[in-house]
């Protein structure tokens, strides 16, 4: 199994349809003891349970600097050690540039972008101390070719963020055996697009995918199991596109 003897902490991970469980299951099938953090104690609680015994759920609002902290403690005192930091949590929203407000900005960077800040803070010096450690953060094509489907100009804006904001974290923490690379998903079959995509909206997206498919979440959480695990041990500061074509570049 390549997560043997491994913990991971993964955030946004309650959602049933989301990435981020997705990512959990597969940790845990691969051996990995998994934290999932979300805004809701409870359904972070049932999603851990669900996804076998051992793993835990705790409450975080990943915009928060001092309920990020108090969750590295509770996990760090549960595992006693921290291999795996998955920075999944995002929103999106919908919005054309002019409709953009300052709570609508704020929001959705505080969420997508702060919140990796905030989360990699918390358990960074964990990591340094240990000298090893690996750091995955959500990004979205979106970073990439100026706008999504169903992501206004502030998350394509939050997103590229995102990107830098790995790439810096994997120079300054790499000489400390750490680890820091960025996802970008192309659009993904998750609560985000259920109900929203139409038919014909379908039709004409995979014009334009050349693998000729939507992608799964499980697509998703491949690509976090191969950067948390030891394959990926001389990856660092890299961007890994997961959208069957719909950008090569």
């Amino acid at each position: 199994m390549l997560l043997n003897g491994k913990t991971a902490v993964i955030s946004g991970g309650a959602s049933p349809k989301g990435i981020g469980l997705a990512t959990a299951r597969l940790f845990a099938e691969q051996g990995a003891r998994v934290a999932i953090l979300d805004l809701d104690q409870d359904a972070s609680a049932a999603a851990a349970g669900a996804i076998g015994d051992g793993h835990i759920g705790i409450a975080c609002d990943v915009t928060d600097r001092a309920a990020c902290d108090d969750a590295a403690r509770k996990v760090i005192a549960a595992f006693g050690q921290v291999d795996v930091l998955v920075n999944n949590a995002g929103i999106t929203e919908p919005l054309r540039l002019l409709e953009i407000g300052a709570r609508n900005w704020q929001r959705v960077i505080d969420v997508n972008l702060t919140g990796v800040l905030y989360l990699s803070q918390a358990f960074l010096p964990h990591m340094s101390a240990r000298r090893s450690g690996s750091i995955a953060c959500m990004s979205s094509v979106s970073a990439q070719r100026g706008g999504g489907i169903f992501g206004g100009p502030h998350y394509s804006a939050a997103k590229a963020g995102v990107l830098g904001l790995a790439k810096a974290m994997a120079r300054e923490f790499g000489p400390s055996g750490i680890r820091v690379n960025a996802v970008t998903p192309g659009l993904i079959q998750t609560e985000i697009t259920g109900g929203k995509l139409t038919d014909e909206m379908r039709t004409e997206i995979l014009k334009g995918i050349p693998i000729g498919r939507l992608g799964t979440a499980e697509d998703v959480a491949r690509i976090f199991l191969f950067l948390a695990s030891d394959l990926s041990a001389y990856v660092t500061g890299a961007v890994i596109d997961v959208n069957g074509g719909m950008l090569i570049h």
